[in-house]
């Protein structure tokens, strides 16, 4: 597991450890003595000793500059790049059966845009365009595309994740309870979260699965943030806009279509915003 010292890491550790996976879980050097093992992946050297030293079935990878702004965009781009260029190339000399690389739901583009755009239909599903203009958005495509070409010359297989804002029980109150007090914020992928339990999950299964080649999967919560009516909330929020409204299965359906997940990996998400939020946003 790399980046285990990170949100995503802190919550997936324990639960492949609860299904009875032997992990070793892997961060930076400059982090805290937590991790089994440290390795700087954007090293090859590292990355290479780091997976070719035991013979591991899976490697989930996490690890990643998490978003474009706090750092300039050559190390965000060159960090999160270089490192999965170098999980994926030690995985395929180390003969790993499963790469589980934790994506992005950023791969659309939408989020940190500085030219925006809205999204062709919502909700939004694996068919949609993938149109990144910032440096983690496009690190995260061409990470996915690395894990297609590593499929079409080894026997790797690979499971891209694409989580949308990923919360934590300590982050609700933060990340979301300022939006749903403000009222509708604008929107512009149909105000999609995930809790980072559920998206463990999604990992476990991922790790178990034996689709072939490469798949890609959205994982998101099935409402809105808020409980906005999805085509209504897009209405007020972008007036005139050309956003294909689909049909949904329940109002506060979110933005994002997990149906994927749901249907090849038996995902579900089980959590929500209500379990730590009142509709004002308090906890």
């Amino acid at each position: 597991m790399t980046g285990a010292l990170g949100v995503v890491g802190r919550a997936v550790v324990p639960v492949l450890r609860s299904a009875g996976h032997y992990v070793v879980a892997t961060d930076r050097p400059d982090t805290a003595s937590a991790a089994d093992v440290h390795a700087d992946l954007a090293d090859a050297g590292q990355a290479d000793a780091l997976i070719g030293e035991e013979a591991f079935s899976a490697v989930v990878h996490a690890a990643a500059i998490p978003a474009p702004g706090n750092h300039p965009p050559h190390m965000v781009f060159g960090n999160n790049m270089m490192a999965t260029f170098n999980v994926v190339e030690a995985c395929v000399r180390s003969g790993v059966r499963r790469l589980v690389n934790i994506s992005s739901v950023g791969v659309l583009g939408l989020h940190y845009a500085q030219r925006r755009f809205l999204p062709d239909y919502l909700p939004i599903d694996e068919e949609h365009r993938l149109r990144p203009q910032d440096p983690y958005g496009l690190s995260k495509l061409f990470g996915e595309q690395l894990c297609d070409a590593a499929v079409r010359r080894s026997d790797l297989s690979c499971i891209s994740l694409r989580p949308a804002w990923v919360q934590d029980p300590g982050s609700y109150a933060a990340d979301l309870g300022p939006l749903i007090r403000a009222g509708q914020p604008r929107g512009v992928a149909g105000w999609p979260y995930i809790d980072v339990r559920d998206l463990a999950e999604a990992v476990r299964l991922a790790v178990e699965s034996d689709l072939p080649g490469h798949e890609a999967f959205y994982i998101a919560a099935p409402d809105t943030i808020g409980g906005y009516d999805l085509h209504a909330a897009w209405r007020t929020a972008n007036p005139g806009s050309a956003t294909e409204l689909r049909p949904i299965s329940r109002p506060d359906a979110s933005g994002i279509d997990s149906g994927k997940a749901q249907h090849l990996l038996g995902w579900q998400a089980t959590r929500s915003w209500r379990d730590y939020l009142t509709g004002t946003g308090e906890p």
